[in-house]
């Protein structure tokens, strides 16, 4: 099996990309009302710092999500009929003219997208702990001006569409099946066991410019909404984590950033990919191997055909695992070999 992940230095509100190319769309848009990207929204409209200047906040909430959703018609244009589009974003609290509120961005990013004519499906929220160990903020340990930490964001899904079509029985959508817990773990709305991350920069400038999330996050998203010979489109790509998740998860992907030395950093990333993805797999496989050696193999229904584990549907029998044999670089990117997972003593379960 072979993937291509091609990287694009420029703005995604203008993709040069084909009608209905992309599959699945996974990516964490820079947050409006946020002030680490308060200079990134003013260089795309001087009128946002303008607003901002003034204390303006309504006004510069909505011309930032005025940039965005540029970008949000160019996904509907490139997804293909039944694509999934996932939005990973938090809301903002922001004290203006002495004001302190919350700026709603999951709100203004779903009716952005239904005015578009996607299909909203229900979201996740996943946790990501703030440093401080206080749970409110405002005026400490007196009421009633305190207010929560906000610790939450939201992974938004949105279907163009209805549901997509494949050919009866396709082997490239059975191979890409998840194991029966992992499905029952992954579609939970709630993600508690996905943390915030530090960024992998070395250049304190472009970590001050980066919101990379947790590599799980991706990964999940990938294996849920597309199958191999799908192609991933991160519009704000960033550090690359949705490029090296869907490297890791077997699919082709296509990224876009405004700033080159973002582009010019991922090589670092992909040192030692090829170990990185026999992990994530072996963990996988060692974990459901716990699985069945918890609930009991006479549990489980099904002998699966790649792996000499027992599964619990039909649907898993025909999962087949690919790791990363390979990956060279091209003009446009990066081209990745696979070859079929198999498993070391280390997916064995423990005693």
């Amino acid at each position: 099996m072979r993937t291509e992940h091609a990287l694009h230095v420029g703005d995604a509100r203008d993709l040069a990309l084909d009608d209905e190319s992309v599959e699945l769309v996974v990516t964490s848009p820079p947050y409006p009302m946020i002030e680490m990207w308060d200079e990134v929204f003013a260089e795309l409209d001087p009128g946002i710092g303008s607003a901002l200047e003034a204390g303006d906040g309504d006004a510069a909430f909505d011309r930032a999500h005025a940039v965005l959703d540029g970008v949000w018609a160019e996904l509907e244009r490139v997804l293909v009929d039944g694509g999934i589009a996932c939005v990973n974003v938090g809301d903002a609290t922001r004290t203006l003219a002495d004001r302190f509120e919350v700026y709603p961005n999951h709100v203004r990013i779903t009716r952005a997208f239904r005015e578009l004519g996607f299909d909203l499906l229900p979201d996740i929220l996943w946790r990501k702990p703030a440093n401080s160990a206080a749970k409110f903020m405002g005026s400490g340990m007196v009421p009633p001006n305190a207010y929560p930490t906000l610790e939450h964001e939201h992974v938004l899904v949105f279907r163009k569409g209805g549901p997509r079509s494949f050919e009866p029985r396709s082997e490239r959508r059975y191979q890409s099946a998840y194991f029966w817990e992992e499905r029952n773990r992954w579609f939970s709305d709630l993600w508690t066991d996905v943390r915030g991350t530090a960024q992998p920069l070395e250049s304190d400038d472009l970590r001050e410019r980066s919101g990379a999330f947790p590599f799980a996050l991706p990964y999940r998203l990938i294996n849920m909404f597309s199958a191999y010979g799908d192609r991933v489109l991160d519009p704000f790509w960033g550090t690359g984590t949705t490029t090296l998740a869907a490297m890791v998860a077997g699919r082709s992907s296509v990224g876009y950033e405004l700033d080159d030395r973002f582009v010019e950093a991922f090589s670092d990333r992909l040192k030692g990919v090829e170990e990185f993805s026999r992990s994530v797999l072996e963990e996988r496989l060692c974990a459901h191997r716990e699985f069945v050696e918890r609930v009991g193999p006479e549990e489980l229904s099904y002998d699966a055909e790649n792996y000499d584990v027992r599964v619990r549907t039909r649907q898993e029998r025909r999962l087949q695992l690919y790791t990363i044999e390979a990956v060279d670089e091209t003009e446009s990117g990066y081209v990745v070999d696979y070859s079929p997972f198999e498993p070391n003593d280390a997916a064995e379960p423990p005693g």
